[in-house]
C-alpha cells in the first residue's frame, strides 16, 4: 500500500515510518506542515494518506483541511486523520456528507500497533476507523435523544459499529453469536429511527451522522 503522510513531531514521524515500511506498506512522501500536504497528494495519489490534525504553520487544522481539500481533487482518496485529543467537531466535518474511506484516531491508538494497522487498512479499503474514545464521548454527551433509550448490550455494539467494526467482531468482543449482534443492531436501528438495510461503513456513517447531529 502507497501512503503519504503528514506529522511535524520528528520522532512520531519516524516511527510510523518504521511501523508502516515493517508492515509492507510504502510511505511514498511525508510533509511536515499544511502547506506542503496537496502537492504531494495530488504528485503521488497514494492509496491513502495518513494525516495528523494540527501541522505548523498554526497548529489548528491544517491537516484536516488539507484532507478535506484532497478528497475534492482526488474522489475518493482514503484519509487516516490522527488527533491528540478528541474533538468532536473534526470528526464530525470529516465524516460529514456520507463519506467512505475515512478514520479518525487518537496518536494513543498508534501505540496498539495491531489495532493501528486495522484500522489503515480498513480505511484504505473504503471503510471508516473512529477511535472508540471518540464514540464513548459522542454517547455521553449526548442528552435527551433516543440514544437514552438503548440498553447497555446495545451501546456496546452501537460503540463497536461505530468504531469500524462487523458482525463476526462484535460478536467475539462481546463473547455472544452474530445472531445475538444482529438483534442488537435492529434494536439500535429501530430506536434511532435509522433504516435497518444499511450495510458496512454506510450504516456506521448513518450512526454517526445521527450522533453529530442529535
Amino acid at each position: 500500500m502507497r501512503v503519504v503522510m503528514a506529522e511535524d513531531n520528528a520522532l512520531l514521524r519516524e516511527g510510523l515510518v518504521l511501523l508502516l515500511t515493517s508492515a509492507g506498506h510504502e510511505v511514498v512522501a511525508v510533509a511536515g506542515s499544511g502547506p506542503e500536504i496537496l502537492p504531494a497528494l495530488l504528485t503521488h495519489r497514494p492509496d491513502i494518506a495518513v494525516l495528523d490534525v494540527r501541522l505548523p504553520p498554526a497548529f489548528r487544522d491544517e491537516g484536516l483541511r488539507a484532507a478535506l481539500a484532497a478528497r475534492k481533487e482526488l474522489p475518493g482518496l482514503p484519509v487516516l486523520v490522527l488527533s491528540q485529543y478528541v474533538e468532536e467537531s473534526y470528526a464530525a466535518e470529516l465524516l460529514g456528507g456520507g463519506a467512505s474511506g475515512v478514520g479518525y484516531l487518537l496518536k494513543d491508538r498508534v501505540g496498539r500497533v495491531d489495532e493501528f494497522l486495522e484500522a489503515l487498512d480498513r480505511v484504505a479499503a473504503g471503510g471508516t476507523a473512529l477511535d472508540p474514545e471518540v464514540v464513548s464521548q459522542l454517547l455521553t454527551r449526548r442528552r435527551n435523544s433516543p440514544l437514552d433509550s438503548l440498553t447497555p448490550r446495545e451501546r456496546e455494539v452501537l460503540e463497536l459499529m461505530a468504531a469500524g467494526h462487523d458482525n463476526a467482531t462484535i460478536a467475539e468482543t462481546l463473547v455472544v453469536t452474530e445472531r445475538a449482534v444482529s438483534k442488537h443492531i435492529g434494536n439500535v436501528f429501530q430506536k434511532l429511527g435509522l433504516p435497518t438495510t444499511d450495510s458496512g461503513h454506510r450504516r456506521v456513517l448513518a450512526v454517526l451522522a445521527f450522533l453529530n447531529n442529535a
